[in-house]
């Protein structure tokens, strides 16, 4: 139901405003990696989702059977037993998001009910969270208040962005789209994500606090982009796919300045989450097609 060298930088308009004569005059974002890393295991191939402003980081790895599991890294570098939802009847729990509390919410595969749940996980004990009793449902972002974002659907309906605050559930309705995708949630409740038009082609959203949207918004030049996370410094990360099946990551300073960027060696690259420090959680595929976490920071000059 549910889908998820050296950087090369470009600065290029978006739509969040009209472009900026100085756009280019300006010192542009560079992204540095800090740590690459794996899951501990032989064959574990590691996606790295959610980053705190403690530097934690979650996400999920496949190992050598396809079971797929949870995990935590702190920012010490270490990592969680893997996490599996108890109600986990289909080797499927994965870690998306994490606050500063230590809250991690993500989703899990139950086979009975041939159905995803969302979940949290807070001082040991799970707790889960459906928008309703006949959809599937997934939870990505969650932020210092507990306000957090996912999506919902069912085989009658497609996916639908979501996103919770104070405990009341609201769909982010997108004009003309097909299906739609809630990622990041800032502290200030502003919201990014991604939806498929009438052609299935991918394109990013951002909704303010009070419910406004912008979209699309589309790295230039892309056959498809996805947003993935957001801080309260007008930075978005994300990826998008180039027009000829290139995946790439996204840094996109708000309002009109994006940055393509690429792991060294790597055959694709996305940049899922990123924090107040401007410090990014990522993943990056190799030749052989597995998958390795990785974070990178901001830097020359920070974005704010």
């Amino acid at each position: 139901m549910f889908k998820s060298k050296t950087s090369l930088i470009c600065s290029l308009t978006v739509f969040f405003g009209l472009p900026s004569v100085s756009t280019f005059a300006q010192p542009q974002p560079v992204i540095q990696i800090l740590a690459t890393f794996d899951y501990p295991g032989a064959g574990n191939s590691t996606t790295a989702i959610g980053i705190n402003d403690r530097d934690d980081i979650v996400g999920f790895y496949v190992d050598s059977g396809g079971v797929t599991r949870g995990f935590v890294r702190a920012s010490n570098g270490t990592f969680s037993l893997p996490i599996v939802e108890p109600r986990d009847t289909g080797n499927f729990t994965r870690c998306e998001g994490i606050n500063n509390s230590g809250t991690v919410s993500g989703d899990f595969f139950n086979v009975a009910e041939n159905a995803f749940h969302g979940y949290f996980l807070s001082g040991g004990t799970f707790t889960q969270f459906d928008v309703g009793p006949s959809f599937s449902t997934s939870l990505v972002g969650i932020n210092v208040a507990g306000n957090f974002v996912g999506t919902f659907g069912n085989v009658a309906q497609p996916n639908r962005a979501f996103i919770n605050i104070g405990g009341t559930t609201v769909v982010i309705a997108i004009p003309g789209a097909y299906d739609s995708y809630g990622n990041g949630i800032n502290t200030q409740n502003e919201v990014v994500g991604s939806y498929s038009d009438s052609s299935l082609v991918y394109h990013g959203f951002f909704r303010a606090a009070g419910g406004t949207l912008k979209f699309p918004i589309d790295f230039p030049g892309s056959a498809s982009t996805l947003l993935g996370g957001m801080n309260d410094r007008n930075a978005i990360v994300g990826s998008y796919t180039d027009n000829s099946g290139g995946v790439h990551g996204l840094l996109l300073h708000k309002p009109n300045t994006f940055v393509s960027f690429d792991y060294p060696g790597a055959v694709a690259t996305s940049l899922n989450s990123i924090n107040k420090a401007g410090h990014i959680s990522g993943r990056y595929t190799d030749g052989l097609g597995v998958r390795h976490g990785f974070m990178a920071a901001v830097i020359a000059p920070p974005v704010d």
